[in-house]
């Protein structure tokens, strides 16, 4: 493979500018545009981005030097003549060696911390709210003046995606800077419980009884609003239900980093199966929702792909794969929504599930359930199909890992390869948490369930 030099492009006026960070090193595969060092003026700092894709082949630049445009940052072992253009029309500038200074290593890339570390007793999402004081915006610009904390674009892009607020990040580098392991260090020192964040501190005097107990989220005080000098109020009590639920509904939303992966499933034969089967069901006083076939065809996605039936333990670091499978169900009673648990769901048949399920519901309805009736659920499954909607994000009931919600089913055209055919279709609605389940995995999921529920034979076996 041919040696290229990757070098300083045009970088306007700086000249003679520090590099202040090396984010690659001898070995590494990197690609075009690739960011590979960071640089700072007196004005700004800014990463310089690789003009060719290859490996590492050799450093021509340290922490401290001083480059200008047309100087060589690395040698690359190019994966191809075309992926990348030498710049032999700009002259080569020197590298200014770094002064004197007690040896620092050198700097490795921006390394997240592993999926299972972000967001337990931290905010792993920018969707909290901080105060002015320790404000982050949503959008870095590519150079960030002096006047913010001292850290490259790739470290706030780091601090961004921990939620974490930078002014409070002491830092380690040269001259006070942050560094990647700065922000980890500080996230790492939250999640312990060894430190709060100001906002955290302003959250837990202002915002209510608990308030400091999210593991340092950065949340403002809630706002108090004297709502009747805009007009006549009236006031009324949360249910029991609801106040129980509300503080578990904001953790879980606040601390796991939700996603939700909408899709479809056909479910025309399997509906007209479950109508013509009530007619036999209902002599032995047993009703089949369609609630009960969906139960049963997570049962084999859950067995498939067993990191939905999964829990992270308290640390964050190790996953709890579960060998029973128990399935929470919304059921809508007068109060609110109760989730009751039905037990070894994968040991029984549609119409046991069926049944226990809807003695379940009863109980429910009658405000009857005991606290073990709603415990030991490892997947969730929320249906609103009986009231409406085409899609919703459920919220995860932790220490669950992912839950599914059902929206009514519609009449749909969908080509069949020669013709549009009118087609049932079902909503799914699966809100799964990033720190255990990726992107890839839950689409998996609602393809796999679609399979199962459009085929109501494999839903059988």
């Amino acid at each position: 493979m041919a040696v290229v030099e990757v070098k300083v492009p045009d970088i306007g006026d700086f000249k003679d500018v520090e590099v202040i960070e090396v984010l690659v090193k001898a070995g590494d595969q990197i690609a075009v545009d690739q960011s590979l060092v960071t640089v700072e003026s007196d004005k700004a700092s800014m990463e310089i981005p690789s003009s060719a894709a290859g490996v590492v082949k050799a450093l021509r630049v340290k922490l401290g030097d001083k480059v200008s445009e047309g100087s060589v940052l690395l040698e690359l072992d190019a994966a191809g003549a075309a992926d990348a253009l030498p710049a032999a029309e700009a002259p080569s500038a020197p590298v200014v060696p770094a002064a004197a200074e007690p040896a620092q290593p050198e700097a490795s890339p921006p390394v997240a911390l592993p999926p299972a570390a972000v967001g337990v007793g931290f905010a792993s999402e920018p969707r909290q709210h901080t105060p002015p004081t320790a404000a982050l915006p949503v959008h870095e610009p590519a150079a960030t003046t002096a006047l913010l904390p001292h850290a490259s674009p790739s470290v706030r892009k780091l601090a961004r995606e921990l939620g974490v607020p930078l002014a409070e990040v002491k830092g380690s580098g040269s001259k006070g800077r942050i560094t990647a392991e700065d922000v980890q260090a500080f996230v790492k020192a939250v999640m312990s419980g060894q430190t709060v964040t100001q906002a955290a501190v302003v959250a837990g005097v202002g915002a209510g009884k608990g308030a400091a107990s999210l593991g340092g989220l950065t949340l403002l005080p809630w706002p108090k609003v004297d709502f009747a000098k805009f007009g006549p109020v009236s006031s009324q009590p949360l249910s029991r239900i609801k106040k129980l639920s509300g503080p578990n509904l904001a953790r879980n939303w606040a601390m796991i980093p939700h996603v939700t992966q909408f899709d479809e499933a056909d479910i025309t034969e399997l509906e007209d199966f479950r109508k013509s089967s009530n007619e036999r069901m209902a002599k032995q006083g047993v009703k089949l929702t369609m609630l009960a076939f969906v139960m049963k065809a997570c049962v084999t996605v859950l067995k498939q792909m067993p990191a939905f039936n999964s829990s992270l333990d308290e640390s964050g670091e190790n996953l709890i794969l579960k060998d029973y499978i128990h399935l929470g169900f919304a059921a809508d009673t007068p109060q609110g929504l109760v989730v009751p648990v039905l037990k070894d769901v994968d040991k029984k048949g549609l119409a046991q599930i069926a049944k226990e399920m809807g003695e379940l519901a009863a109980t429910a309805r009658e405000g009857k359930l005991k606290p073990s009736d709603m415990q030991g659920a490892t997947f969730t499954i929320s249906s609103l199909g009986g009231v409406g909607g085409t899609a919703f994000t459920p919220i995860i009931n932790a220490p669950e890992v992912a839950i599914l919600g059902l929206s009514k089913s519609q009449i749909k055209p969908v080509w069949d390869g020669a013709a549009f055919q009118p087609r049932l279709m079902l909503p799914l609605s699966l809100s799964y948490d990033h720190r255990v389940i990726d992107g890839a995995m839950a689409a998996r999921f609602t393809t796999v369930l679609g399979e199962l529920l459009a085929d109501l034979r494999r839903v059988l076996i």
